[in-house]
């Protein structure tokens, strides 16, 4: 099916979309204020180890001490390096790996059997070199581990493990075989993965993309023996890198950018890593802002509401919170056409495939529920399961569906990385103690400088935009988009002036070229 990538970027702000027939699948929105820290390799300091709690919190140069579980530490600790070793044989998914990621979501610990524990293998003022397995999320600090691992186009590579292996996704059981005998040629210390993009790559793409790791590893390591204090030794690709590395494939028509500087960039890159998708970058110059010709700002400003409609006329609501996504379907508007089991069951369906693409695009984790309608009858609720299982297969999180119960109730579990949509453009609201959300001065700031750039030029060089804002967005604009200001006025082609609206709702703003 036709796929495109499409790539709004601004000073402050880099928004990616992967589009399929026209429909959202994916969605990535980083701020220059606040990037992603997942995958990126700091040294840190052990500040407290907790017994009672079989894990440790590091100092890793942030605000608020990272979370290391036992289970994400090395057996083979040097108290003295801390990290610099050799790698060990194990098995790249732990038996115990879902386990703990499920009780993490629900704050407990699942015990531990004949396993060394963490005053074993940590001391506190220890340095070690970790990787962030997970942002900061509510009032929790990152997730990091001492396990590392290095995702390029075709292969993930984990210096301090041994195992070989080929994701699941790839089914073909001789291009698997033959993908291994590959890896398994590959004289390297540590351990590979060739992820899906790897399917059908030549020996000498594999060969190039482990070699390139490797010596990213050895500079990792000689940055962690320069660095003297707690802070980043390795950053992660810029989000519009990344999804190229990771989203970028035969599948996909264009690459689509609305910015000539990121343009230069990602063709640079894409002619490096992937020189036979380099026909497929192209500088997007229509008129109509790019998210707005392919309407994905419609499509978040829907996924950040609380109640979404369905085409039947039923509706699902979804309510978030920090540990806990629950889902509730209702029939609304829809009567159906025959009976009542078969109205049920259709609301069901058509909510089954909103719900999961809902989920990827809020980028919603941990433990869900799904309130689906009761239904009678044991086949009607084994064609829903079903149904929710096929869905799921298309989400690139690693999601696991427990059962039905007999209410119509799902559990499920999504594997939690970034924080959602909603936490990503919201905050709590103001105006009713924290019982709902308002938009980030920084969300409004972008819809008002947005709105700027759908106005376009106009022929009166003397004319001026006013724009009418509450005091707290107006303030937020001087003082911390600047850059982003002036780069619209040059977009536009004249001066915009912001009048302060102390009893404006934070949201409200009003544009006015005179």
């Amino acid at each position: 099916m036709p796929s495109e990538i499409l790539m709004n970027v601004r000073p402050s702000e880099t928004r990616v979309a992967y589009m399929e027939n026209g429909v959202l699948i994916d969605l990535k929105i980083e701020r220059k204020q606040s990037p992603t820290l997942v995958g990126s390799v700091p040294r840190g300091k052990v500040m407290r180890v907790l017994p009672g709690m079989q894990a440790a919190f590091v100092d890793i140069g942030l605000d608020r001490a990272a979370f290391l579980y036992v289970g994400d530490v090395r057996g083979d600790m040097d108290a003295e390096s801390g990290d610099l070793y050799e790698p060990v044989a194990r098995s790249a998914r732990d038996p115990d790996a879902h386990a703990r990621e499920v009780a993490e979501e629900v704050g407990a610990a699942p015990a531990q059997e004949e396993k060394p524990r963490i005053q074993e293998l940590l001391t506190e003022g220890q340095w070690i070199l970790v990787q962030v397995a997970k942002d900061p999320l509510g009032s929790k600090g990152a997730r990091i581990t001492t396990h590392i691992s290095l995702p390029g186009r075709n292969v993930v590579f984990m210096p301090t493990l041994l195992h070989l292996g080929v994701s699941r996704r790839i089914e073909d059981p001789d291009e698997r075989e033959r993908l291994r005998k590959i890896i398994e040629g590959i004289e390297v210390k540590g351990g590979m993965i060739v992820r899906t993009a790897g399917e059908g790559a030549s020996e000498a793409s594999l060969r190039a993309d482990v070699d390139y790791l490797h010596r990213l590893w050895q500079e990792i390591q000689r940055n962690y023996e320069k660095k003297t204090k707690a802070g980043l030794v390795h950053a992660e690709l810029d989000v519009e890198l990344r999804a190229l590395r990771d989203l970028l494939s035969e599948d996909v028509d264009r690459v689509l950018t609305d910015d000539e500087e990121s343009f230069k960039r990602i063709s640079t890159f894409i002619g490096q890593f992937m020189p036979k998708f380099k026909n497929k970058l192209q500088l997007y110059s229509g008129s109509r802002p790019l998210f707005d010709q392919y309407e994905v700002d419609t499509e978040i400003a829907r996924s950040i509401e609380r109640k979404i409609w369905l085409k039947s006329g039923g509706y699902i609501v979804i309510d978030e919170a920090e540990a806990l996504v629950v889902i509730d379907v209702n029939t609304g508007r829809y009567v159906g056409k025959k009976d009542f089991e078969d109205t049920i069951l259709k609301t069901n369906l058509e909510a089954v495939r909103e719900a999961a693409h809902q989920l990827r695009i809020r980028n919603c984790g941990g433990i869900i529920i799904i309130d689906f309608i009761d239904m009678e009858k044991e086949s009607h609720r084994e064609k829903v399961l079903t149904a929710l299982r096929e869905e799921l297969v298309k989400d690139r999180a690693r999601t696991t569906v427990v059962s039905m119960s007999n209410l119509g109730l799902v559990e499920m579990t999504r594997k939690r990385i970034r924080p959602s949509l909603v936490k990503t453009l919201c905050e709590p609201c103001s105006y009713c103690d924290g019982r709902g959300y308002i938009k980030q001065k920084a969300t409004i700031a972008h819809e008002i400088f947005r709105d700027l750039e759908r106005e376009g030029k106009v022929h009166n060089e003397r004319a001026t935009t006013v724009v009418h804002c509450h005091t707290d967005v107006g303030d937020y604009i001087y003082e911390e988009e600047t850059e982003a200001l002036e780069d619209i006025e040059r977009r536009i082609g004249r001066n915009v002036v912001l009048k302060l609206e102390p009893e404006y709702h934070r949201e409200r703003y009003e544009i006015f070229t005179t």
